[in-house]
């Protein structure tokens, strides 16, 4: 029986590329489609119409791991016309689902503010639910020079 013989280089470079390999991003294939099913997952399939909501982000950030976003609903906020819910999600980040927040009458204002990480130059759409049951959208692309979430989740 023979034996292969295999090198300490070999082995270190075969080491080299399964590390780099792991610390690439996911190609734009891979997360393809991932913001529809989280949209899908976490408001079913109504129709969701363009206006009402505002979604303020800059249009070019430089570093990806803390990126000011605000969500504001044109909503007078009464008991019988009222923000429910405020979904933000993105394209290409490991959790496609930014945040969900749960609103009420009593809430006052419409508007949340936050930050958020962003892995890449990517879309990031925003949908208010409110409580006749229609939901209203805004889409805004945010490009980004240093990326951050750069993390696969953990099966």
């Amino acid at each position: 029986m023979s034996m292969m013989k295999i090198t300490r280089r070999e082995v270190l470079l075969a080491g080299g590329l399964a590390a780099a390999g792991a610390t690439m991003p996911r190609s734009a294939e891979a997360v393809a489609g991932q913001m529809e099913t989280a949209i899908r997952n976490a408001i079913g399939t109504p129709t969701i119409r363009k206006g009402r909501v505002m979604l303020d982000l800059p249009p070019l950030v430089e570093n990806g791991n803390t990126v000011p976003m605000t969500v504001s609903v044109d909503s007078p906020m009464t008991k019988d016309n009222y923000v429910k819910a405020i979904h933000v999600f993105n394209e290409k980040n490991p959790q496609p689902n930014v945040i969900s927040v749960r609103l009420g009458a009593r809430s006052g204002k419409a508007t949340i503010t936050t930050r958020v990480r962003l892995a890449d130059t990517q879309k990031i759409t925003a949908i208010a639910e409110m409580s006749d049951g229609t939901f209203w959208s805004d889409t805004q692309e945010v490009i980004v020079t240093l990326a951050a979430c750069l993390e696969d989740l953990q099966p």
